[in-house]
C-alpha cells in the first residue's frame, strides 16, 4: 500500500459517462489490484482497477453513477491529488496459457490491463467484453490490437447481441482458465458455467485496506474483504 500526491496527465471522456484518468509519479501497479482516490470535497475515497501501468503512470477508467465520479469529470490536467495504490491482490497469470478474459460494463479496465500484461509475455487472449450499447463501448482498437476481441451488447447494438457469457459460450473458443471483473450477475452465471477461473469483484469500500470490514463478501471459508483479501478471488473460493 503507498499513499502518494499524483499528478493528473489526462482526463478525458471515452464513451457515453465514461472516462479516462491518468496519474504520473507512480510506481509499478500489479494487473488486477486496484487504487482508492480522493476526490475533492468528498469524505470517503473511491475504489478504481488499474486500468493500465506504463511509465510511472496509472490509467483508470470511471463511470460517472453519482456525484463523487461526476465531480472528477472536472478535474483538471495538472492537479494533484492523493491516491493509495497497489491495494489488494492481482491476478496470477502462470495459470493460464490459453487464457479468457471475461469482462462487463467498466469491469473492462483491469482486464484491459490484464490483456497487455499477457500481450507482453507474447501471450494472445480471448477477450468477451459486454456493454449495455454501443454508444457505451471502449478500448477497443486497443484492444483488438494485443487479444483475439468479441464485442457484446445487451440491445445488439454492435457486436453479439446479449451479455458476455451468453457471448463465451456461443463462441466455443479453446481456453484453459478465465479471468474475470464486471457485474456479480455476471460473474455468478459464468461461474455456473465454469469454476476454472478467477474473479475481480467490485464491492463498495469504506477504507480500502482491510480495517472496517464494509466489503465482506461470502467465501466457502467464512467472509473475507474484498480490498483485502481480494479484489480477485478463485472463482471456487466465493459464494455468488
Amino acid at each position: 500500500m503507498i499513499l502518494k500526491e499524483l499528478t493528473v496527465t489526462s482526463n478525458r471522456k471515452l464513451a457515453d459517462g465514461i472516462y479516462e484518468m491518468r496519474f504520473s509519479g507512480a510506481s509499478h501497479v500489479r494487473p488486477g489490484s486496484f487504487v482508492e482516490v480522493t476526490v475533492p470535497g468528498f469524505y470517503l475515497n473511491r475504489p478504481f482497477g488499474v486500468g493500465n501501468y506504463e511509465n510511472g503512470e496509472i490509467t483508470i477508467f470511471y463511470k460517472v453513477v453519482g456525484q463523487g465520479t461526476d465531480k472528477m469529470t472536472e478535474i483538471q490536467v495538472g492537479e494533484k491529488l492523493k491516491v493509495i495504490y497497489e491495494l489488494g491482490n492481482g491476478f496470477d497469470m502462470e495459470k493460464a496459457t490459453k487464457p479468457l478474459l471475461v469482462s462487463g460494463g467498466i469491469g473492462i479496465a483491469p482486464i484491459y490491463y490484464l490483456a497487455k500484461a499477457f500481450a507482453n509475455k507474447g501471450i494472445r487472449p480471448v477477450v468477451v467484453t459486454g456493454f449495455r450499447n454501443a454508444g457505451e463501448v471502449v478500448l477497443e482498437k486497443e484492444l483488438a490490437e494485443i487479444a483475439d476481441l468479441y464485442v457484446a451488447t445487451d440491445d445488439g447494438s454492435k457486436g453479439f447481441h446479449g451479455n458476455p457469457v451468453a457471448c463465451v459460450k456461443a463462441l466455443d473458443k479453446e481456453w484453459d482458465y478465465y479471468y474475470s471483473c464486471g457485474p456479480m450477475v455476471m460473474m455468478h452465471f459464468l461461474k455456473m458455467y465454469s469454476d476454472k477461473g478467477e474473479l475481480s469483484l467490485e464491492a463498495r469500500m469504506g477504507c480500502g485496506f482491510g480495517a472496517c470490514m464494509g466489503c465482506s463478501i461470502k467465501t466457502v471459508s467464512g467472509y473475507k474483504r474484498v480490498c483485502k483479501e481480494g479484489p480477485v478471488f478463485d472463482a471456487k473460493e466465493v459464494e455468488l
